[in-house]
């Protein structure tokens, strides 16, 4: 068996593990990584990239049809082919040789294989091959090997070979029709992408769509979505599955209801990629969620760290946040807590400190890319008053704007602004409309910045633009 010796070891390269490894050289230290399959992870190959690669044709399409004078210029529809090329663009056709270019530029070491832990600050790596090679981290190993679609247990359904998120984005082809179980993020962007390339959607969404944004966001998409043709079941839940010799999908619902489908998409959750990564070595059990403190150490079921603390996990994997960018943050804040720890330096583990990932309690930004575009920060008025807060809520219809008028003819959308009444700060911020994303980072700003309003009447928004929606909720709540 070949052995090495790192400073650290990360086990997983998607974009989580190489930002923990390049901030860790970045910081002085050596660094190596260990992934069993492409370098750049889920983001790059089956989600953020290629999925919106999937959806931003359609939205300029879209948006063209929106603005007489462009509207008349358009004279056909989506170039389905086209789209499907320019997403496998966008997965670098599913090979990562840019990505271990970089690793090497990085100086960085990548180990291909499956990576489980040993022993206390070793790793073992297990190439296709069967080649084995162990690695000896001297300050610390990270577990950064993100999540995997969760298949429900209904009757049938593994044998009818469903397709995930990442059968979904990758397809060659576009269904007839399309079946999706799910009312989530995936299921509704896949309802949108699939609906603008030409195939029949039903979303069986049990729970609803979008249940956890804003309740005017549902609504908002699920009218969208059926604008576009697809058949939204609320509250329909999926009882067995089968696929027929023809390849056709027979759906049974709890309430005896049949749907056919050529493909089937579930999309109803994330489970964590612990399965087979060695943590029964050091008394955790396998397949489960790693539960972490602020700088991302892996602590028991006593909250005590693992060891001498000598094991942390970023990403999906810790069940915090399940965003690219999250994990990113997270990665930062883990890579530079390792290195001030292997020299001795005191760790900024403040509220908002440098070595702590505490945005991801109360301010995470998040973008639904359907139509229309969602776009999210901090608390819903609901998780608010759970939280204890005590708070108003100010809502402002997009649509009045003039700078809305100007984008886009018939601009439909909502705003929605929290404020903690006893701080006047926002603590969150829901906008819906169309190309919102762009909106989002000024609100984030001022849920992490805690700026109180007083201050923020001084931040001057651009007429004529939607950022004026600033100018109105403010205006609405009294200042």
């Amino acid at each position: 068996m070949d052995t090495a010796t790192h400073d650290v070891v990360v086990i997983g390269a998607g974009p989580v593990g190489e930002n923990i490894a390049d901030r860790v050289v970045q910081g002085g230290l050596s660094a190596a990584i260990v992934e069993r399959e492409l370098v750049g992870g889920e983001c790059s190959y089956w989600a953020c990239m290629p999925t919106k690669a999937l959806l931003r044709s359609e939205a300029v399409l879209r948006a063209a049809r929106r603005v007489p004078g462009a509207r008349e210029a358009v004279t056909g529809n989506l170039d389905v082919a086209a789209v499907l090329r320019r997403r496998d663009s966008f997965a670098s056709d599913w090979r990562d040789d840019g990505q271990v270019s970089w690793l090497a530029q990085a100086g960085i070491p990548l180990y291909r294989g499956q990576g489980r832990i040993a022993a206390d600050r070793v790793v073992e790596v297990t190439g296709e091959d069967g080649v084995r090679t162990s690695l000896t981290a001297r300050h610390a190993v990270v577990v950064a090997t993100g999540s995997g679609a969760l298949v429900p247990d209904v009757e049938g359904l593994p044998a009818a070979r469903p397709w995930t998120s990442r059968e979904a984005v990758a397809a060659n082809e576009v269904p007839g029709r399309l079946a999706i179980i799910g009312g989530g993020v995936v299921a509704s962007e896949m309802a949108t992408a699939f609906a603008s390339l030409g195939a029949s959607v039903t979303l069986l969404a049990r729970d609803g769509v979008l249940p956890l944004a804003e309740p005017f966001v549902g609504e908002l998409v699920i009218e969208s979505l059926q604008d576009a043709a697809v058949s939204v079941r609320l509250g329909a839940e999926a009882g067995s599955v089968k696929r027929a010799d023809d390849g056709t999908v027979h759906i049974t619902l709890t309430d005896g209801e049949q749907v056919e489908a050529d493909e089937l998409l579930v999309a109803v959750g994330r489970t964590p990629n612990t399965g087979d990564i060695g943590l029964d070595r050091v008394g955790l059990a396998p397949g489960a969620w790693l539960t972490v403190d602020d700088t991302l150490r892996v602590v028991g079921d006593d909250g005590a760290p693992i060891g001498d603390g000598w094991l942390y996990a970023a990403g999906d994997v810790n069940r915090r946040v399940l965003l690219t960018h999250q994990g990113k943050y997270q990665a930062r804040a883990v890579g530079d807590v390792i290195v001030a720890r292997a020299k001795g330096e005191a760790v900024d583990d403040g509220e908002w400190g440098r070595h702590v990932a505490t945005a991801d309690k109360r301010a995470v930004p998040q973008v639904i890319f359907t139509e229309p575009e969602i776009a999210s920060v901090g608390l819903t008025a609901a998780s608010a008053e759970a939280a204890g807060l005590r708070i108003r809520v100010v809502d402002y219809d997009l649509g009045a704007l003039a700078g809305s008028a100007l984008h886009a003819e018939g601009y439909r959308g909502d705003a929605r602004m929290v404020v903690d009444e006893d701080r006047s700060v926002i603590v969150g911020f829901t906008l819906a409309g169309p190309d919102v994303a762009e909106l989002l980072h000024a609100a984030t700003i001022a849920v992490v910045g805690e700026v109180p309003l007083d201050r923020l009447w001084h931040a001057v928004p651009a007429f004529p633009t939607v950022s004026e929606v600033w100018l109105r909720l403010l205006e609405a709540y009294g200042r």
